[in-house]
């Protein structure tokens, strides 16, 4: 029986590389899988999802009114039979589109693994996020750490000096260079200390999660 996942995180934790394995592990048995992306976040080109370790793969890029059931829906009826929907970047989802998506699972019964991040940078759930959370059949979280050692949940925006900001519109593309995954006690310490804490630079990338 096909599920609907929702694989959450940080930033830095390795999301996109679990994602790209697990959709070559289907092309390895034969198996045809779609991966799609959102318009919005062109970084690393047009319709392709990469890795921050070097791995990518097209994918089909969908724009925020798009209906993803009669995406897919047309998908097989051009290319045949589908074993599986990866969606990277799935906080970006709207509502509608993750009920679409679980109509991909109980209609067409293809299973549908969506990976994202779960809060923003002031700590609140993406729109995606709010409803995968609500609706997945089956949750997991993949883990990253803070730079003090204690698993991280949370992300912080940081500005061209690596101070940490507090408004601005919900989304806004970025890496390294404007985000950073802290736990929650160190992200209360840079908010709280607004305007006299400041977060070193440069800022390291941090490890995958496991």
């Amino acid at each position: 029986m096909a599920k609907l996942y929702f694989y959450y995180s940080a930033m830095n934790a390795g999301k996109t590389t679990t994602l790209l394995q697990s959709a070559y592990n289907y092309h390895e048995r034969g198996m045809r899988t779609l991966i799609l992306t959102p318009a919005l976040d062109n970084r690393f080109g047009e319709g392709l999802v990469a890795s921050r370790i070097g791995l990518k793969a097209n994918a089909r890029r969908f724009s925020a009114d798009e209906d993803l059931f009669a995406l897919v829906q047309a998908d097989v009826a051009a290319r045949g039979s589908l074993h599986c929907v990866f969606v990277d970047e799935a906080q970006f989802l709207s509502k509608t589109q993750v009920w679409q998506l679980s109509d991909v699972v109980d209609k067409l019964n293809v299973p549908v693994l969506a990976y994202g991040l779960r809060t923003d940078f002031r700590g609140e759930l993406f729109e995606g996020s709010r409803y995968l959370l609500a609706w997945a059949d089956n949750l997991e979280e993949i883990k990253t750490i803070c730079h003090t050692g204690r698993k991280a949940t949370m992300v912080v925006r940081v500005d061209e000096h690596g101070r940490a900001v507090t408004e601005g519109p919900q989304v806004e593309i970025g890496g390294n260079d404007r985000y950073v995954s802290v736990s929650r006690a160190e992200f209360k310490n840079i908010t709280e200390g607004l305007g006299r804490i400041e977060l070193q630079q440069p800022v390291l990338p941090l490890g995958e999660g496991h």
